[in-house]
């Protein structure tokens, strides 16, 4: 089976929404996906921030501590 995982950074919904950065994910259905955070792309350190199953292909990840950091970037993944 493959499986497919891709955060939707077209639309309204990805950025700044309710004070929350956030953006929508898609993949295979039922699949479980990790969004983890780094602030330094040089040396990266990933943290875990939320995992949930892609319910019907699709879930909405938000960051509510974004402002807390000048950069900060994200990736997703299955475990």
């Amino acid at each position: 089976m493959l499986l497919k995982v891709q955060a939707l950074t077209a639309g309204a919904s990805f950025g700044v929404v309710n004070n929350q950065f956030g953006f929508p994910i898609s993949g295979s259905s039922n699949l479980i996906v990790v969004v983890e955070a780094c602030t330094n792309l040089v040396n990266p350190v990933w943290c875990p921030l939320s995992t949930f199953r892609l319910s019907e292909g699709a879930s909405y990840f938000s960051d509510p501590q974004w402002a807390k950091y000048p950069g900060r970037f994200y990736r997703v993944r299955w475990p």
